[in-house]
């Protein structure tokens, strides 16, 4: 694995009290995953990337101070293992955190790594869990080029063969199999970019029969490629920041975020605004993490 540097998320902010590992409601865990890349390369060095961004986030993130409830940052999952063993490591990883009582929060890396991060979710609460998809991308395809961990193949793991209820936001890149795969799974809900992005839609309201405690997995392509250009497969037409961030919002109201995970940033050399702004998100994700907890 190259040797990316790892300073802890908000290091720069973080009271004593704030870092105790033993009142810390949120972990965050890097995973440099980067081995079914199919376009643009570059996400193993996203989690260095985002944390070194972070150092300059302000504790007040314009609404309160997310921090207050406690960020520990854990060392990063060994992605020189194949991408099998990088999936037992995570799964053990997020199991953990959760039964420490902690909200898991990884950073990627591609976005194969979701797969084990929400099974250890899945493992630790012995429950369904929901989950949140912000992505340019379905990822439902059967294994993409061969590979069933493959970044493309990710939700088809959690959603058809785990059949975890899913909510789709933002997508607008899928093959024919996928939209098949959408339209005879009854669990896969969606609202794709075009309708979100053309009405200006900021609040959905999940199904009434979906799970209580709800995963985020956040796909930086979701965004806008002028908003996120540091990002290997990049669409046209996608969300707002802020509007990605209503939608979650307003879906987790009355549900509890249970794990989160920040994917597929591939960052641009010296190109510093897109790493702080997928830093600046993954707060604002814990915020509203935070306020679902209580």
């Amino acid at each position: 694995m190259p040797d990316y540097s790892y300073p802890a998320f908000l290091a720069s902010e973080l009271t004593e009290a704030e870092s105790n590992p033993d009142t810390a409601l949120f972990e965050v865990i890097p995973c440099p995953l980067e081995k079914t890349v199919s376009y643009g390369a570059g996400t193993g060095a996203g989690p260095s990337a985002l944390l070194e961004a972070s150092q300059e986030l302000e504790r007040f993130d314009g609404k309160g101070f997310p921090l207050s409830h406690g960020i520990i940052t854990s060392a990063p999952i060994d992605c020189d293992l194949t991408i099998e063993e990088v999936m037992i490591a995570l799964r053990r990883r997020t199991a953990s955190s959760i039964k420490a009582g902690r909200i898991p929060l990884t950073l990627g890396g591609e976005h194969s790594l979701s797969y084990g991060a929400i099974m250890g979710v899945v493992d630790a609460l012995q429950k369904p869990v929901g989950i949140i998809q912000i992505d340019a991308h379905a990822d439902l395809r059967v294994a993409y080029q061969g590979q069933k961990h493959s970044h493309a193949s990710v939700m088809h793991l959690c959603a058809v063969e785990e059949k975890l209820p899913l909510m789709q936001l933002g997508i607008r890149a899928l093959c024919s199999q996928e939209h098949d795969s959408r339209l005879a799974a009854p669990h896969i809900h969606f609202v794709d970019a075009e309708e979100l992005v053309t009405g200006n839609i900021t609040k959905i309201d999940l199904p009434n029969d979906f799970p209580q405690d709800v995963y985020i997995t956040f796909d930086v392509d979701g965004l806008d490629p002028s908003i996120m250009p540091a990002t290997g497969t990049p669409v046209p037409g996608g969300l707002g920041y802020y509007q990605s961030l209503s939608l979650i919002e307003h879906a987790l109201k009355g549900r509890r975020c249970v794990g989160i995970d920040v994917v597929e940033l591939a960052p641009m050399s010296n190109q510093w605004a897109w790493d702080f702004t997928a830093a600046n998100l993954t707060y604002r994700l814990m915020a509203l993490a935070g306020h679902s907890k209580f």
